[in-house]
């Protein structure tokens, strides 16, 4: 191994996580609202709000959110417009793998109970008038995250 890696594995061994070393406690994350028809709808107002509280924010903006390991919910609301609405769905990042292969258990815990283990999709557009889910494994650099449909509910017998 390079002195390199010995010294990130020491540092993970050491330190009590990895992600909590190697990332802050909130990722940047663009917000943008559109029309169903494609037109930008600026001046949207939208809740954002996970586990940790929530804060509102005016699109077209990029804001630091505080990483959790629970879904973000988001609610952007217009005159004029139908409320849009999704779920930015929380992912393990590469601190939380450090710690899995080089911290062990308690880097992992620790990381995933401050939530710096977890990362939402970098650039979210929002379309008033639907309920989408942005899931950061269809991030795509330098491109809006445009979201999924949410499979409607299952109804009970």
């Amino acid at each position: 191994m390079s002195v390199r890696l010995y010294s990130v594995v020491f540092a993970c061994a050491a330190m009590t996580g990895c992600a909590s070393i190697t990332n802050d406690t909130t990722n940047p994350v663009r917000f943008e609202t559109f029309s169903a028809t494609g037109v930008e709808v600026k001046g949207a107002e939208c809740k954002l709000e996970n586990d940790y509280g929530q804060q509102n924010v005016t699109t077209p903006a990029t804001v630091n959110v505080r990483r959790s390991s629970k879904d973000l919910q988001v609610t952007c609301v217009k005159a004029g417009e139908a409320d849009g609405r999704g779920v930015a769905i929380s992912r393990a990042n590469a601190g939380m793998a450090g710690n899995i292969i080089f911290g062990g258990g308690i880097g992992a815990i620790i990381d995933h109970n401050k939530g710096t283990a977890y990362t939402y999709p970098q650039w979210i557009r929002v379309v008033m008038g639907k309920l989408l889910t942005f899931d950061r494994k269809a991030d795509v650099d330098g491109q809006p995250n445009r979201g999924a449909d949410l499979p409607a509910p299952v109804a009970s017998k």
